[in-house]
């Protein structure tokens, strides 16, 4: 049991601390500044470069992503920079309409091939933008079922070919190491209350499945994470 009972059920009500507009900026800058460590640890992302975005590259001279509520941009940062080492040329447009967040980024040392933008998904539609992959980190939870559907329909006409949503998996054992093993980056920070609350908030396998287009299929990713991937591909196949 956690200290908010079984989590059988998504807390649908709980809202993280630095979602709020009034939310203290120096510790919000904390939290972008601390999520590379986080995701370092927990997110998988280098294993999904090595399986999902690796070969793509290595069939293509370059490959162009989107990454879709950037937050910091070190996802990004990350991609770029472990295709740059491996010889490759990965190119990432990353978005947020969170201006907090669009500024975090856009002050962060520069690296070529990184492009960040204030801008939601469904403004590049408009604009008519295509991307090899679109991806996303950690957002799937904070949406209402609306704005899931209008996220997943704008990765669908925004990618040529696969898109790749990482978000949590709820599990009492995954909150409860989570509070014992990071409360220490929540000092002065957002990142130990925010993470437990996004865990609450977030889906089991069976939920997400449920929640998503038939086209959508929701893979392990880890033992923290589920990784929803929708690919043309394999669709057209």
């Amino acid at each position: 049991m956690t200290p908010w009972g079984s989590l059988q059920s998504r807390d649908v009500h709980a809202i993280e601390a630095m979602d709020m507009a009034d939310c203290d900026l120096k510790r919000l800058h904390r939290t972008y500044a601390r999520f590379p460590v986080v995701n370092g640890l927990l997110s998988g992302w280098h294993r999904t470069y090595r399986q999902r975005l690796r070969p793509l590259l290595a069939a293509n001279s370059a490959v162009s992503v989107l990454d879709i509520g950037c937050g910091s941009g070190d996802v990004a940062r990350s991609l770029v920079g472990w295709a740059r080492k491996d010889g490759f040329r990965l190119f990432v447009t990353a978005i947020d309409p969170d201006e907090r967040a669009f500024a975090f980024a856009s002050q962060s040392p520069p690296v070529e091939g990184v492009v960040y933008r204030k801008a939601h998904s469904s403004e590049l539609v408009a604009e008519g933008r295509k991307f090899d992959v679109v991806i996303s980190n950690h957002i799937l939870h904070h949406l209402d079922p609306g704005q899931l559907a209008a996220v997943l329909h704008d990765s669908e006409s925004l990618s040529q070919g696969l898109c790749l949503h990482n978000d949590l998996n709820r599990s009492n054992i995954a909150y409860l190491l989570f509070l014992a093993g990071f409360w220490p980056l929540g000092v002065g920070s957002y990142i130990c209350g925010d993470g437990l609350t996004s865990i609450r908030r977030s889906y089991t396998a069976a939920e997400l499945t449920a929640a998503v287009p038939v086209l959508w299929s929701v893979e392990r990713n880890g033992p923290w994470h589920h990784l929803l991937v929708h690919d043309i591909r394999e669709n057209d196949a």
